[in-house]
This record gives C-alpha cells, structure tokens and sequence, in this order.
C-alpha cells in the first residue's frame, strides 16, 4: 500500500503532463500556441506537441464564442444581422436584414488584431449599409440589391483585411418601408399596372388598325391586278373576235367576187347593194309601215330590178303577204 499511492500519483502526473503536451487539431482549425504569454507558432490540423508549463494555447473571446475556443475555424462561416433601421437620401426609415459570409485567411492577424473579430464585422457592416443605403432613394434602393451587395462587400472586404478576415459576400435579404409608405407604394403600383395595360391596349389596337389597313390596301391592289388582268383578257378576246369576223367576211367577199360573173364582177357594187336593202327594212320596221319608200338617188346603184323582184318580189308584187314597193317614176323608165 505504501508503493501504490506514489505509483498512482506518479501516474496522474504523467497523465497531467500528457494532457498538457499533446493537442489534437481537428481538420480545417489551427490554433494559436502561446509561449510564455508570447505568441509562438501556429499549430495545424493533426497531432502536436507543446511544452508543458511553458506553452499554452490562445483562448478566442469572440461575440460569439463568449466560452472561449482554443481553435480558429478556417472554413468560411456567416453571420446573420437582425433588421437595423436605416434612413435613405429621401428620408424615409426602412428596416433591412443582412447576412455575411467571411473567412478567416490570416489567424494571427484575427486574434491578436481585433478584440471581437465577430462583433467589428457586424458593426463595420451595419457603418457601411447605412452609408451605402443613405445614398439612394427608396426606389433604387428596393430595386438595386446588386449594386448595394457589391458596394458592401468591397468596404467589408477592405476594412477586414486588416483583421486577416476576407469577406466573400453580403446579402440583403429584406427591406421593409413603413407601413404607410408601403400602402402608398401599392397603390402607386397599381396605377402604373393599369396605365401599362392602356398602353398595351392602345398598342394592340394601333397594331390591329395597321394590319387591317394593310389587308385592305393588299386586297384592292389585288382587286386591280385582277380587273386588269381580266379587261386584258377581254381586249385581247374582243380584238381576236374582231380579226376571226375580218376574215370571215373577207373569205365572204371573196367567196362572192368569185361566184360574180366567174370572178369578173364588181363585188363592192353588191354589197352596196346589199346594205341598202337592209337598210330600208329597217327604216320599213322603223316606221311600221308596210310600204317602203326608196329614194330617186339610188337608181343609179341598183342597175338590176331583177334583183329587185328577186328580193322584194315582183315591182307591182300584188302576191298575198307580200309588202308592196312603190318604184319611183324615173327608176321604172
């Protein structure tokens, strides 16, 4: 009994020793190693050994680690701001929720820069939205995420480096006006909807107008390729009648020259004659008279009163249903 108590407390030093000299570091952390209240190296990812009694490790006292981690997370982590409010250039206050994204690049720098890593993050981000959102009006600023996003990152991103901490990204994610201005800004909305709706109305009915005027005008120009096309039709149809009854009343007149004394008579005299006698029926039916009246004139025309009777009948034609001629005294001589 009396050996088992050294052994035993020899062991537990060994084992206080033991514990106090070797530090796991789990992948992805690093942690500050402190000699003598000094900073003496980083220890990274894995197995390592410390000097007992002389070296210890770095607490980190962050916002957000009020415990007091002896390991630096290198791995990009986020921090979410509640709603701040902010005034914008039109002096309107309006309530805007932001989240962070950043990475520790420089641990050194992180803990022995800055006092609270996490809490100068989210002041220098709340500084920054205000600077930022306090130059726009309310409409650029619910409409221009973007360029406020890019403008927040690039002034965390430059007053961080100092700290060894690089900030990746920042996103608003809401930006809440008041309640009055918001049912202002409905309204407003609603009237610019309704005048976008005229607008597009008026443009479909413009629209419709031009399509309809130009059916119109492509169905009057086509009215008038057709009516065109078709008096071309009938003039060429009119002057090929006209040129088919030329002929054939040129082969008439021929056909009659030669049957007139075996070709050696005046065919011109008997058509003549022929256009005569048509013509005094026609003044006969004219009239509705059953006598026809023929002038002294024509008595040199018609050299033949054979063909006369032959026509009209005898001179003196007394024969039932025949029209009687009356032959001027000079003509009957």
């Amino acid at each position: 009994m009396e050996l088992l108590i050294p052994l035993v407390v020899i062991a537990f030093v060994v084992l206080f020793i033991a514990a106090k000299t070797i530090r796991i570091v789990p992948q992805a952390t690093v942690m500050m190693i402190e000699r003598l209240g000094k900073f003496d190296r980083i220890a990274t990812s894995g197995l390592n050994i410390i000097t007992p009694f002389l070296d210890r490790p770095r607490g980190v006292y962050w916002a957000s680690f009020r415990h007091g981690l002896t390991q630096i997370d290198m791995r990009e982590q986020f921090t979410d701001l509640a709603p701040q409010p902010v005034i914008t250039r039109d002096n309107v206050t309006i309530m805007v929720d932001s989240i962070i994204y950043w990475q520790i690049t420089d641990p050194v720098k992180s803990v022995y820069e800055v006092n609270d890593l996490v809490g100068g993050i989210i002041q220098l981000t709340i500084t920054a939205m205000r600077n930022v959102i306090g130059e726009l009006d309310l409409d650029h600023a619910l409409t221009s995420r973007d360029t406020i996003n890019s403008r927040l990152r690039g002034t965390l991103d430059e007053a961080t480096h100092k700290w060894g901490v690089k900030v990746t990204r920042v996103e608003l994610r809401n930006i809440n006006p008041p309640e009055d201005v918001r049912i202002t800004m409905e309204k407003q909305m609603t009237a610019e909807r309704n005048r976008r709706a005229l607008v597009l109305q008026a443009e479909g009915e413009k629209q419709a107008a031009i399509t309809r005027a130009e059916g119109e005008k492509q169905a009057a120009i086509t009215r008038a390729e057709g009516e065109k096309t078709s008096a071309i039709l009938q003039a060429e149809g009119a002057a090929q009648a006209r040129l088919t009854a030329a002929r054939a009343e040129a082969e008439s007149i021929r056909q009659i020259a030669d049957g007139i004394t075996g070709g050696q008579g005046n065919p011109a005299q008997y058509l003549i004659t022929m256009k005569y006698i048509e013509s005094l029926r026609e003044m006969a039916r004219a009239q509705n008279s059953k006598v026809v009246f023929m002038p002294v004139e024509t008595s040199s025309v018609l050299s033949s009163v054979g063909a006369f009777r032959e026509i009209f009948g005898d001179a003196g034609g007394e024969h039932e249903g025949r029209t009687p001629v009356r032959v001027p005294a000079r003509l009957k001589e």
